[in-house]
């Protein structure tokens, strides 16, 4: 007999879509729980980026569960085969809740290697194929407390046809029923919840088809796959997003990948979406960057916008004049200031004025600057540190906006400081 998935949602508000609650039973041990609107930490095989396990603890809010992702931990099969007692011990982590998905969301894939009855993940030692069979075999030996099912998200490119769209709602429903098979009769994985995909591309009929097949089976949770990228226009995926959590059941959490920046995951936020990955602060990191952007919903969001030193000022003109973007920069958001230009360099302002991080209550941005461009390691450090936590406690900002029912400020605040 199938042990039945103890992970629900608690709601206790729904405002114009968003839901506020609590994620309860979490883990193998069922005693943990989180709020959502919520992020995943996003991790290398269980390490957040240039980060130890003790600078991590420097940083505040961290999330309960840690993403890992298959293309890093499937060459480890057989070791941990050996092992017999799970990725979580493996890695130093015993009391973490690990969510492994089968895509590294910070890592672009190639397209058009998936087939009828194998997806390709990518890794340093190039493709890998994996058929159900294999894929819950390398889930056997990982052992996470929530792993996200094999399926076919090859529907990132614009020439995506009505076709191809089907074919992938129907191999991920072919490998969903295998995987939910092979499952029922692994007792490795008895502790362990599946959440199902749901795929087709940007045809609104066959998501819908996705979305609601994928409910009538057992998993614990639903992951709304391929909307990373630029290949749908925002009101596309907006549109999409809408129509598919509303055939999806209320009791069980709605998860996103590549959706990060602060104004995609409010518009996300306000059609359903419950947990997100928090890979963007990695990017920002990667690309010598400081998140700094205000989600201080108790502004005047018609009257003030956020200035590159962290403090609000009144607008006396709606023409921004910008700095010319380097090529170092296109990648940039307007979220963030980008530590290596050279203006930094006898800047003795903290990364953001009012920050709690470890770095902007120690260091300077010409300290970084500095870091930066005599390449030393701590320049990362230092960055991923501010930038998860001015991530997590932008989070912890929607959540109290919702309670407070002031979305809508923060959202007018976001949304003047977006392009």
């Amino acid at each position: 007999m199938r042990v039945l998935m103890k992970m629900k949602v608690n709601l206790c508000k729904i405002v114009d879509g968003c839901r506020l609650g609590t994620l309860i039973n979490l883990g193998k041990k069922s005693v943990q729980s989180m709020e959502i609107p919520g992020c995943l930490l996003y991790t290398k095989m269980g390490t957040a980026p240039h980060l130890t396990h003790d600078t991590l603890h420097n940083i505040q809010g961290v999330p309960v569960v840690a993403q890992i992702s298959l293309t890093t931990l499937a060459d480890l099969r057989e070791v941990l085969q050996e092992y017999k007692e799970g990725i979580a011990k493996f890695i130093g982590m015993p009391e973490s809740i690990l969510y492994c998905s089968l895509q590294d969301p910070a890592v672009c894939s190639p397209h058009g290697y998936n087939s009828m009855k194998t997806v390709s993940i990518w890794n340093n030692r190039g493709r890998k194929e994996l058929t159900a069979s294999k894929f819950m075999d390398i889930q056997k030996a990982i052992q996470p407390d929530w792993f996200q099912c094999l399926s076919d998200g090859d529907t990132i490119s614009e020439d995506i046809s009505r076709k191809k769209a089907r074919k992938s709602v129907d191999r991920s429903l072919c490998f969903l029923d295998e995987c939910l098979q092979i499952q029922e009769n692994s007792p490795e994985l008895q502790q362990s919840s599946m959440i199902g995909v749901i795929e087709g591309g940007d045809v609104l009929e066959e998501r819908l088809r996705s979305a609601r097949e994928t409910a009538k089976r057992p998993v614990a949770g639903f992951l709304l796959d391929a909307f990373q990228g630029n290949t749908m226009t925002k009101e596309t995926k907006l549109k999409l997003l809408t129509s598919v959590t509303a055939e999806l059941p209320e009791d069980k959490p709605r998860l996103i990948h590549g959706m990060g920046k602060p104004d995609e995951v409010l518009e996300c936020i306000k059609r359903g979406i419950d947990i997100f990955d928090s890979c963007f602060p990695y990017q920002v990191t990667e690309r010598y960057c400081a998140l700094s952007f205000s989600y201080d919903y108790q502004e005047n969001p018609e009257s003030a916008d956020i200035k590159e030193d962290g403090k609000t000022e009144v607008r006396e003109d709606d023409e921004n004049t910008k700095d010319e973007t380097c090529s170092e920069t296109q990648e940039m958001t307007p979220f963030e200031i980008h530590l290596k230009e050279i203006k930094y360099r006898e800047d003795f302002n903290p990364l953001v004025n009012g920050c709690s991080c470890f770095c902007c209550q120690n260091h300077s941005r010409a300290y970084i600057h500095h870091l930066i461009v005599t390449k030393e390691m701590l320049a990362y450090v230092l960055l991923m540190m501010h930038n998860f936590q001015h991530y997590f406690s932008f989070f912890s900002s929607i959540r109290n906006a919702l309670k407070e029912d002031k979305l809508d400020q923060l959202s007018k605040i976001i949304s003047r400081q977006a392009p």
